[in-house]
């Protein structure tokens, strides 16, 4: 099923730029990178660090102080918007958050069905992937089989819910807790947390995970 807030729409205050302006970046990189002034590896470099490091690491530390402070994840889980920015992780595209919870019983699902909308201030760049129209559809369609093509394989008597991000609200996924981590300090758990597992395409690391890396 999807689920959205009632009255929610998308708007015109989309994740992806306007086309024109989107040609005209383009444009503009192959201009520099043929004027020998940009080298396309800093770029992809640069995109990787704020795809993958710079932006999901904030989601992370938002994910570990809710699994160590009982108090902090009530209030993400009443007022996501006010709790994350009390964390510092703010701004445009991070204006209206809703944080869901994954339990023994229900795995969340982030998808944005019209668009790409995404919470940058605490997940970075939204991945190709999840801007592509085969996820924006067979996740709403087939969620199941969209996570284990994914690498996650949930049990069958799991409810999967699949959150529809819009111009209005954003959400983010809280990742179940990993078994062995009650003694871990905030920073030992962030590093448990992935990008994907707070859009909802797999769970977060376990303390294994952490060895074979």
């Amino acid at each position: 099923m999807v689920n959205s807030e009632p009255h929610h729409h998308h708007g015109h205050d989309h994740t992806d730029p306007p086309s024109d302006l989107a040609l005209r970046v383009r444009a503009l990189e192959s201009l520099l990178v043929e004027k020998g002034l940009v080298d396309p590896a800093a770029i992809d470099a640069l995109i990787d660090t704020y795809e993958l490091q710079v932006g999901p690491r904030n989601g992370a530390k938002v994910v570990a102080r809710a699994w160590s402070d009982p108090a902090f994840k009530h209030w993400l889980l009443e007022d996501a918007t006010a709790a994350i920015a009390s964390m510092g992780y703010s701004g445009l595209q991070g204006e209206h958050m809703k944080v869901v919870e994954n339990t023994p019983q229900v795995h969340n699902l982030v998808v944005c069905t019209l668009c790409s909308c995404y919470p940058w201030p605490i997940l970075g760049l939204p991945p190709i992937w999840y801007k592509s129209a085969p996820y924006r559809a067979r996740a709403v369609a087939d969620p199941r089989s969209v996570l284990k093509e994914l690498g996650t394989e949930l049990r069958e008597d799991i409810e999967i819910r699949v959150w529809d991000s819009t111009s209005e609200v954003r959400y983010l996924v809280l990742p179940a807790r990993p078994e062995g981590t009650e003694d871990w300090s905030d920073e030992e758990l962030a590093a448990l947390v992935t990008r994907n597992a707070m859009i909802g395409v797999e769970t977060a690391k376990s303390p294994k995970d952490l060895e074979r890396t």
